[in-house]
């Protein structure tokens, strides 16, 4: 639902004047405080179609698109009646995420900016709002659904009842990594640290903060006001930057304080209640040519180690990898189809034969997120019939959002009958 709703605002964002004004003022359906548009219903019915081959005219076609967009808005309504929170850090990184997508998608930020004929600080200012509001319903589903699951027998139930309709199961393999990252290197974290500690020295012996916070910040938002992050609540911030904040008197300085994202210098302005408002000077940690020279220099002393002594990977992935996802499982990647993978891990593990561990690949997650790599090949799996031993797993996964999809057509009937809807 996340990705249909980004994808269609960004349609809209795209082609807003694809429509007439005649018809952007029909209102096809209201809920709560609401509405949804016929153009709306157009445009969605219109994505929906080219994805699945269907009609964006058959009145069936659209009345379905509608019923699914009702629902949408009766999940946002859920999330601000229950007061469900999204702080301005979830924000960003999706926001990241996203721009970073369209980046790829286009080519560079000249191309996206020359695109939608806006600059890229409009487009995020435009995205933002909306991306909002998306993981507010996100968030909505995971407290109502998040925790469901399904024992071995229902499974086993879903795999009877199913099995002719799943067809052929795909090339599969079982992968593990040993991650690490270029922001977490001794030399270059202890740089970052030392500026932030030059600039906290400066503000103490009198310079301006709100002038080094627009010279030096990295936090591109708050620079250009001299680092003022305005009034916010606690849950807004990183908890690490938060539990600094709260602590200050107004007007007082904190030292050097670490976050996922750098080092922080940060100035309590003022206090309202359980509010605050404060500015910030961020200093990233930024890697260099030779940080990426070290990363990759010391996981092939890694793989060369694990290849000549026949190594235990797992041992090898809990003592080095920084992926705090996986390191305690040894590394362990999970189960993929071969055709789903990313492409750089796809490329990456091709050639590899089962127990095969690849050289360092350079692995990025969005704007400025990279790493290196090594990847071993746990398992191959050739293409087979369904099978409920080799693919439980993956018929667990369709068994578990099969009975999500259930409980959640029972969850919105009854809101249905809580919060006001009404098609025109």
């Amino acid at each position: 639902m996340l990705k249909k709703a980004l994808l269609v605002f960004l349609f809209l964002f795209g082609g807003g004047t694809l429509f007439s004004q005649e018809i952007a003022e029909k209102i096809a359906a209201i809920v709560d405080n609401d509405i949804i548009l016929e153009s709306e219903v157009t445009l969605r019915a219109t994505l929906e179609a080219q994805r699945t081959g269907g009609n964006a005219d058959d009145p069936q076609f659209r009345a379905i698109v509608l019923n699914s967009m009702i629902e949408e808005k009766l999940l946002y309504a859920y999330a601000v009646l229950d007061s469900i929170m999204v702080t301005k850090p979830e924000i960003d990184q999706y926001l990241s995420y996203q721009v970073q997508q369209l980046i790829r998608q286009f080519g560079s930020e000249e191309a996206v900016e020359k695109t939608y004929n806006k600059s890229m600080a409009q487009i995020k200012r435009e995205l933002e709002p909306e991306i909002e509001k998306n993981l507010l319903m996100k968030k909505a589903q995971d407290k109502k659904f998040g925790t469901v699951d399904v024992s071995r027998r229902e499974v086993e139930e879903f795999f009877s009842e199913f099995r002719d309709s799943l067809g052929t199961t795909p090339e599969k393999v079982k992968i593990s990594h040993i991650f690490r990252s270029p922001v977490k290197s001794e030399r270059i974290m202890k740089i970052a640290y030392d500026f932030a500690s030059g600039l906290l020295d400066s503000i103490k012996k009198g310079a301006d903060f709100a002038e080094l916070a627009k010279k030096y910040s990295d936090d591109p938002g708050s620079a250009v006001n001299g680092g003022d992050l305005g009034y916010a609540a606690r849950g807004t911030f990183y908890p690490e930057f938060e539990s600094a904040a709260f602590r200050l008197r107004e007007g007082e300085i904190s030292d050097v304080v670490e976050s996922p994202v750098g080092y922080h210098i940060i100035q309590l302005v003022d206090r309202r209640g359980e509010q605050i408002k404060a500015r910030h000077i961020l200093v990233k940690v930024k890697p260099d040519d030779q940080t990426d020279f070290e990363l990759i220099n010391f996981l092939t002393d890694l793989r060369d180690s694990l290849v000549r002594n026949n190594g235990d990977f797992k041992a090898y992935a809990k003592k080095y990898s920084q992926d705090e996802r996986t390191n305690r499982a040894g590394g362990n990647l999970g189960t993929f189809y071969i055709d789903k993978l990313d492409a750089a891990l796809k490329e990456t593990i091709f050639r590899l034969k089962e127990g095969d561990i690849s050289f360092p690949k350079r692995i990025d997650y969005g704007q400025d997120d990279y790493g290196y790599h090594i990847v071993k090949v746990d398992q191959r799996i050739p293409r087979h019939e369904p099978n409920l031993e080799l693919d439980y797993d993956e018929v667990k996964e369709l068994a578990i959002m099969y009975k999500k999809k259930r409980l959640e057509n029972e969850w919105f009937e009854d809101l249905k009958t809580k919060i006001f809807w009404e098609i025109k």
